[in-house]
C-alpha cells in the first residue's frame, strides 16, 4: 500500500507541511525533511520551485525565486533525495508546475519518483480532463498517487469526477487567493467545509491555504482529515532557520 493510504488510515488528523526545496540554502532539503518527521508531522509536500507559481502567495514565490537563484533543479532535487529513504518513513510529495515535468518527460519523471520513494505528485496547472486521458496509466504504473485540488467554486460534478478518478486524498483549497492569505476562517468557508464533508466523498479531504497557526488548524480539521501549511512554515525557515522546526510544529500542534 502506497504510504499516503497507510497514512490516511490513521485515525488521526493529519498535519502536512510544504516547503520549497532549495530554500533557505540549496542544500538544506533533506534536514528539513529529517527535521519535520522528528517533529511529528505526518506528510511532507517538497516544492519544486518554477519561474511563473499561479497559486503561490508572495512568501512561496520568494521562497521559490530564492531557491532558483540558490541552483535548485528538478535534476538537483533528484539528486538531494536519492537516499532519503534511509532515513526518512513518512509520506513524501513533489509539488510543482507541469512545465517541469514535461521537460525532464513525464515517464521519465515518474520513473525517477519511484525509484527514490516519493508516493505522489501536486500539480495544481494539469487538467483532471488531461491527466486522466494521457497519464494516468503512467502514474499507475510507477505507484504514484496525483493530488487535486478543488476549491469553493469547484461545481458538484467536476468534485465527483476528481473523487472518481482519485486514490488518496483531495486538496481542498480553503478560498479561491493565493496561498497564505488568510486570517483564519469564517462562515463562509466553515460551511465549505462541511457541504463537502457531507458529499461523503470516496478519498478523505485535506485543507490546504490560510492554515496558519493551532487555531486555523484546528477549524481546518474540524471537518477534514487534515490540514497543509506552507506559507506560514516558510516565514519560520526564513526567520529561524532549519534547526528550530520542532519549535513551529509543536505550536500548530499543541
Amino acid at each position: 500500500m502506497n504510504r499516503i493510504n497507510q497514512k490516511l488510515n490513521e485515525d488521526k488528523k493529519l498535519l502536512s507541511i510544504y516547503f520549497t526545496a532549495g530554500y533557505p540554502n540549496l542544500n538544506d532539503t533533506v534536514t528539513i525533511i529529517e527535521n519535520l518527521e522528528k517533529s511529528g508531522v505526518d506528510m511532507i509536500e517538497i516544492g519544486l520551485p518554477f519561474s511563473d507559481p499561479l497559486a503561490d502567495g508572495p512568501t512561496i514565490q520568494a521562497s521559490s525565486t530564492e531557491a532558483l537563484k540558490n541552483g535548485m533543479t528538478t535534476e538537483v532535487l533528484f539528486k538531494q533525495l536519492k537516499d532519503v529513504r534511509n532515513t526518512v518513513s513518512i509520506p513524501l510529495i513533489i509539488m510543482g508546475y507541469f512545465n517541469p515535468m514535461l521537460q525532464y518527460g513525464v515517464e521519465a519523471f515518474c520513473k525517477k519518483c519511484q525509484e527514490i520513494g516519493i508516493d505522489g505528485l501536486i500539480i495544481p496547472d494539469l487538467p483532471v480532463d488531461v491527466y486522466n486521458e494521457q497519464y494516468k496509466s503512467t502514474f499507475d504504473k510507477y505507484g504514484l498517487i496525483n493530488v487535486f485540488l478543488i476549491t469553493p467554486q469547484t461545481s458538484k460534478e467536476r468534485i465527483q469526477f476528481i473523487d472518481s478518478i482519485s486514490n488518496g486524498f483531495i486538496y481542498m483549497v480553503s478560498s479561491a487567493s493565493v496561498t497564505g492569505s488568510s486570517k483564519g476562517f469564517g462562515d463562509t468557508q466553515t460551511n465549505y467545509f462541511k457541504r463537502i464533508a457531507d458529499m461523503q466523498l470516496n478519498n478523505p479531504q485535506i485543507v490546504g491555504f490560510g492554515i496558519n497557526n493551532n487555531d486555523t488548524f484546528t477549524q481546518a480539521t474540524t471537518y477534514a482529515k487534515g490540514a497543509i501549511i506552507g506559507s506560514a512554515f516558510i516565514k519560520h525557515l526564513s526567520n529561524n532557520g532549519v534547526n528550530k522546526i520542532e519549535d513551529f510544529i509543536s505550536s500548530v500542534r499543541k
